[in-house]
């Protein structure tokens, strides 16, 4: 299980936290976010605070204490303990279960989000427009945002299909995606994130507009082969998305063929707007 630890800063107080690469999850340290919404500088009082919530919320039957996991974090001492850690998800249900005024902002915020979901679910093009504005607001092209935005169509054509050709949500779509990324691009989706140097990130809001296109290609391909095909059993689904990604593949390699560069960039959306700002500064 590869680890990559750090320090985040919540209102000048540190806050460990440790990456996760097997669940592709950040955990953080509940005694630190405790001490931070509590304002309690003495770890000890902090540490105590934790444990008389986490008496209290076993009692009520609350499931956010059995999502605790335990893993080593580094100390003041410079030692590494094994210390309760928590998801993003359980450290906001942790957060509306402790009254403090630091807390409050957490619990508007999740309020807001919430509500946000529930007009996009009523009215998708909210969401559209919502995803547009935060591409925007993160520095995207308009000509990437409209390719990002076609990808997400062929995406939601390909699911639809294997929603109907039997096809589990979850480790299925995740098994099928992995076929067509390898195939196409040489990497499976978490060697691919490696190669960008991502974690939590999207894959594919960090792609060129080039992986993008042959990205779309591979899952449009593997959604028509589909529909002709009509597979009845996941192995014939796992083979029609090998065909689709090679596909793509071999017009990567015509591609790299022809201009002498590598399709698969390392560079990652983040290491594209900081080349172009610099740019723009002149710099």
């Amino acid at each position: 299980m590869e680890k990559n630890s750090a320090v985040k800063l919540f209102e000048e107080k540190q806050v460990r936290s440790i990456w996760d690469a097997a669940t592709e999850k950040w955990y953080f340290s509940v005694i630190d976010i405790v001490a931070v919404l509590t304002d309690q500088i003495d770890y000890k009082k902090a540490q105590s605070y934790w444990t008389t919530l986490k008496g209290r919320l076993k009692k009520e039957g609350s499931e956010v204490v059995t999502k605790c996991d335990k893993l080593k974090l580094m100390a003041a001492d410079g030692k590494k303990y094994l210390t309760d850690v928590a998801d993003i998800e359980t450290i906001f249900r942790l957060v509306q279960s402790i009254p403090s005024p630091k807390a409050e902002p957490f619990k508007v915020w999740i309020a807001k989000v919430a509500r946000e979901r529930i007009d996009e679910i009523e009215d998708p093009e909210i969401g559209i427009d919502r995803l547009m504005e935060t591409y925007i607001k993160k520095g995207y092209s308009k000509e990437w945002i409209n390719q990002r935005l076609k990808s997400i169509e062929v995406r939601k054509e390909l699911t639809d299909e294997w929603d109907n050709k039997g096809v589990k949500k979850g480790q299925e779509y995740a098994i099928l995606t992995d076929e067509i990324t390898k195939a196409w691009s040489g990497l499976n989706v978490k060697e691919y994130k490696k190669h960008k140097d991502l974690k939590k990130e999207n894959l594919r809001d960090n792609m060129t507009n080039l992986e993008l296109v042959l990205n779309m290609l591979a899952e449009a391909t593997t959604t028509e082969i589909s529909k002709e095909k009509k597979p009845k059993t996941f192995a014939e689904n796992k083979k029609i998305a090998n065909q689709g990604g090679t596909i793509a593949g071999n017009t990567r390699k015509e591609i790299e063929a022809k201009t002498g560069k590598k399709v698969v960039s390392g560079i990652s959306a983040k290491k594209l707007l900081a080349e172009k700002n610099k740019k723009l500064k002149g710099e």
